[in-house]
């Protein structure tokens, strides 16, 4: 039985283009871009590769002479697979074990993937897109993140250019009304160091006054690995929590800052094997929410390069 073709990868595409055409030269430009599309619909890196490479077979199977704007018609057909399948993955993450978060992705070499702009790839964004409807979400991310006109989004989602535009409007209320105005990367990744300081060091003290009065705490272990049932909110109970599990989560393991989703993030290994990773969102009143992955399937994109602080060193000035 032949095998499948398979959808060619970032690496091969380049030199593949040059050798033959077969439609590869065309889906060579933008599958960086559709990749994009589908990780910020649908939340997972993994679901987004299967997006992809069901639009690179139905790409060959077109007949391509009569596409007059192969990006258009690839954008489309991606935009609109993701939109059948988030209301599947939306009922999926409501019977979820526990809390479900975004699969984190490594942007260490590309801060955007694909995008113009990178503040819809956050995954304090993500986490309140799972809120929209898919065809809000959709609009959203084609305006936000990749800067298609109203009219083009119109043509994708078939419908009029007003509705679009309300779609936009009522998606960006959401996302506002959702999170407050987010710090700079550089003080991001500053309170991430910080925090991690104060809780390997167990100074509470410390801890208190980085952390936001209304601070949420969520951790995805989905049902595979320990973690806390429901989000921890408000900065008494956060405080306590981290106390309560510092006694054990840094003891024996090596601690490493690297880059998801454009934020800095701090990867936790036990025995050189990814067990956890943290990051947080933040906004002039201090941290707002701190997120943790410990579910394996969700680690599997992260890059495991970083500032090595296993042997304690300190994260930098943020740690005085």
């Amino acid at each position: 039985m032949a095998e499948e073709p398979q959808a060619p990868s970032s690496a091969r595409l380049g030199a593949e283009a040059g050798e033959y055409d077969d439609g590869l030269s065309a889906f060579a430009g933008v599958r960086p871009r559709l990749f994009g599309i589908a990780y910020r619909m649908l939340g997972s890196a993994a679901e987004a590769e299967d997006v992809v490479q069901d639009v690179w077979l139905r790409w060959q199977s077109t007949n391509r002479k009569v596409v007059e704007n192969p990006p258009a018609f690839l954008a489309t057909t991606t935009t609109r697979l993701c939109i059948n399948l988030a209301q599947s993955a939306h009922t999926r993450h409501e019977t979820y074990v526990g809390t479900w978060l975004p699969e984190p992705v490594d942007t260490s070499s590309d801060p955007g993937l694909g995008a113009e702009r990178s503040e819809a790839l956050k995954l304090a964004v993500l986490l309140l897109l799972e809120k929209l409807s898919p065809t809000e979400r959709a609009a959203y991310v084609l305006r936000e993140a990749f800067d298609y006109s109203y009219g083009q989004i119109a043509s994708i989602l078939q419908m009029e250019e007003a509705n679009v535009r309300q779609l936009v409007s009522r998606a960006r209320k959401h996302i506002a009304d959702g999170r407050r105005k987010s710090v700079s990367s550089s003080e991001q990744r500053r309170l991430l160091e910080a925090f991690v300081t104060a809780a390997q060091k167990g100074d509470m003290a410390a801890l208190e006054r980085l952390l936001a009065e209304d601070v949420v705490s969520y951790a995805d272990g989905g049902g595979l690995v320990r973690a806390a049932g429901v989000p921890v909110s408000g900065r008494e109970r956060v405080k306590t929590f981290v106390q309560a599990v510092s006694t054990y989560f840094w003891k024996g393991v090596s601690v490493a800052f690297v880059e998801v989703n454009g934020q800095a993030a701090v990867l936790v290994s036990r025995g050189g094997v990814p067990a956890t990773l943290g990051t947080i969102d933040a906004s002039a009143q201090g941290i707002d929410q701190i997120m943790w992955f410990l579910r394996p399937s969700k680690l599997t994109a992260v890059s495991k390069s970083g500032q090595d602080l296993s042997e304690g060193h300190a994260p930098g000035p943020a740690a005085a």
